[in-house]
């Protein structure tokens, strides 16, 4: 049976694969999409978001607008350097005649984790500010999810400053409700896959040639990965490779095991310092029941990349043994 899946993002390319991967993969039933601010802007996510699900054929499924900005403290810019103005990589998706739907992205949550008749596994790809306003305000209905799979933070450095990785230090305080101190009544069972691990997962030009030769939305996914965002990547190491951070988290819903989890708890920085929004993570005996969360380690890259491309490519739905 499909298990129940919400997805909050901020697409952003690789945002854009993670919600192609989810509609693709039979194992999961997407319940709806909620959008915040943090690649680009919360209008451009949410067009964004809308956009890539009518690409998918999947209009059905509804997007809530979230959360414009951090918690706290304002941050100037998001990743346009990397995911272009758009947020697309430049690529100009046909819009969707679909209307976001009504409700904020955190009442959105609550009512549909609250009627889902099955505990609902939760997965953030971008800043957490939706997530922690959701702990914030429906705790006891937050603290019903099944699982909450987040791609942020870092064992080792950042990507945007030495100590940080992107979604954690664009709103830390956000990120140090979810990762540190939920204030949940229960311990709901927390993946972190972090910036290290998740760039283990990357695509070359031999998978854009790929996708670009297997149909319509193959086509659209490698011009938005071929052009700005490989670029930036190329710029970083000079090579012809770029990895799918966000991607990784849905197939850890879809397919898990592919990425090696381990027991830890997280220390998110909140300070002004220039540590801020870096993740501290302090590893757990396994028998050690008290904490609930884990913090991935590894990953089988090739595996991922293998089911990513060949539900993308519209192809048979791969095992993911």
């Amino acid at each position: 049976m499909a298990s129940p899946l919400l997805i909050d993002c901020d697409p952003g390319v690789d945002d854009m694969i993670a919600l192609l991967f989810a509609c693709a993969s039979h194992e999961i039933r997407l319940l709806g999409v909620t959008t915040v601010s943090g690649n680009v802007g919360v209008d451009k996510t949410t067009a964004n978001a809308l956009a890539i699900l009518a690409l998918a054929g999947r209009s059905d499924v509804p997007v809530a607008r979230g959360s414009s900005r951090p918690l706290i403290r304002s941050v100037r810019g998001g990743a346009a350097d990397v995911h272009g103005d758009n947020g697309l990589g430049g690529v100009c998706l046909p819009p969707s005649d679909v209307a976001p739907d009504p409700r904020h992205a955190v009442d959105f949550l609550a009512e549909t984790v609250t009627d889902s008749a099955e505990p609902v596994t939760l997965i953030a790809t971008g800043p957490l500010t939706n997530i922690a306003l959701f702990y914030a305000r429906y705790p006891d209905v937050a603290s019903s999810l099944r699982r909450v799979i987040i791609m942020g933070g870092s064992i080792g450095p950042g990507n945007v400053t030495p100590a940080a990785e992107f979604n954690c230090w664009f709103d830390p305080e956000a990120a140090y409700r979810v990762l540190t101190d939920t204030g949940l009544s229960r311990q709901v069972p927390n993946f972190m896959i972090g910036l290290d691990v998740a760039a283990r997962v990357s695509l070359g030009v031999n998978e854009l040639s790929v996708l670009r030769n297997s149909g319509r939305v193959g086509a659209y996914v490698a011009d938005a990965l071929g052009g700005q965002y490989l670029n930036h990547f190329r710029d970083l190491d000079g090579r012809d490779t770029m990895p799918i951070y966000d991607s990784v988290t849905v197939v850890e819903a879809v397919c898990p095991g592919l990425i090696t989890m381990a027991p830890a708890s997280v220390e998110v920085d909140t300070s002004t310092e220039r540590g801020r929004g870096a993740t501290e993570v302090h590893f757990r005996s396994s028998n050690d029941q008290i904490v609930e969360q884990s913090v991935g380690v590894d990953a089988n890259g090739e595996k991922i990349v293998e089911v990513i491309l060949e539900r993308l490519a519209g192809g048979d739905l791969p095992s993911c043994a």
